[in-house]
């Protein structure tokens, strides 16, 4: 049995995707559907950048879904490969958008409006600077929460990803950061400052919630037969009122990766298929258990070697 899942931020690079935009008339429609939905060139910021503005969260978050969607339309489409045979399909943070859209609650063009939406309110939701995330490296999250916690009198911080073992990112104020990263190095724990906009999963993120909260409640979404995985509760989605409290929880919320994972394994999924730029959900997915089959989808030769 196979899981689908699709990248949130940080798996994108300039040129994602030109060699299926390049190949197939179904992506080129996609890119050019997507430019006139959101009136904004993002495919051409896609395919040629610069770098510095595709990273921009407002424009990222539509971006990694256009990419996603459009490999996910090339598997199904052009080589007849029925994804909707998966037993659940998930998504790291703004991938769960992806996830929704690709199982058919959601159509494209509300995804990629909302996705603008959400990037832009979440990278408005403080001024720029003052919050910041960092990756704790080589801890569980037993040992993260029990530093946060021993310590919440010197700086205040959340987790905000729990990716896998050895990996997990805090979110907060960038002063209560510098502090947590400075008594982190004098423990010899290794941490990174994340090169992201805003402090995203922690309620830092409020102002994103307020908004998004009014522009979910206003969505469509559609009834499907494909189980989506919530980054909220790390288990399935049981209906469409539910999804729309989740998805605007999930902006404070940690994004529970690894035990969502975990969820899908123990319930017989022993394949995942990561759909969208990157291989960086693949990387977690080895973290947290060894023995299953991962493909990452993100060439033409990608799919014609997928076996399911």
């Amino acid at each position: 049995m196979f899981s689908v899942i699709f990248p949130g931020q940080g798996s994108q690079i300039v040129g994602m995707g030109k060699e299926f935009f390049e190949k197939h008339e179904i992506v080129k429609k996609l890119f050019k559907e997507a430019d006139e939905t959101l009136e904004f060139n993002l495919s051409k910021l896609i395919l040629e950048g610069p770098k510095e503005e595709l990273d921009l969260t407002v424009n990222t978050q539509p971006a990694i879904f256009l990419v996603s969607y459009s490999i996910f339309q090339v598997v199904k489409e052009v080589f007849s490969i029925n994804l909707n045979k998966a037993k659940y399909f998930a998504g790291h943070s703004l991938g769960e958008y992806s996830a929704l859209s690709c199982a058919g609650y959601l159509n494209f063009s509300e995804t990629i409006k909302i996705l603008r939406l959400r990037g832009h309110a979440m990278q408005n939701s403080m001024p720029k600077g003052e919050g910041s995330m960092l990756a704790v490296l080589g801890l569980k999250i037993e040992e993260v929460e029990k530093i946060l916690k021993d310590n919440q009198k010197n700086f205040e911080a959340q987790v905000a990803n729990d990716n896998s073992d050895g990996q997990i990112v805090i979110s907060g104020k960038t002063k209560d950061l510098q502090i947590l990263s400075e008594f982190l190095k004098e423990k010899k724990i290794k941490n990174i400052k994340l090169p992201v906009s805003a402090p995203f999963h922690c309620n830092l993120m409020n102002k994103a919630t307020k908004v998004m909260s009014k522009e979910l409640h206003m969505l469509d979404f559609k009834q499907s037969k494909n189980i989506i995985i919530s980054n909220v509760t790390a288990e399935e989605i049981s209906n469409i009122d539910d999804l729309k409290s989740l998805l605007i929880s999930q902006i404070e919320k940690r994004v529970r990766w690894r035990e969502s994972i975990l969820y899908m394994i123990n319930n017989g999924v022993n394949q995942f298929i990561e759909i969208g730029p990157g291989k960086v959900l693949s990387g977690l997915v080895k973290r947290i258990n060894k023995d299953v089959k991962i493909s990452s989808i993100n060439s033409q030769s990608d799919i014609e070697s997928l076996n399911i």
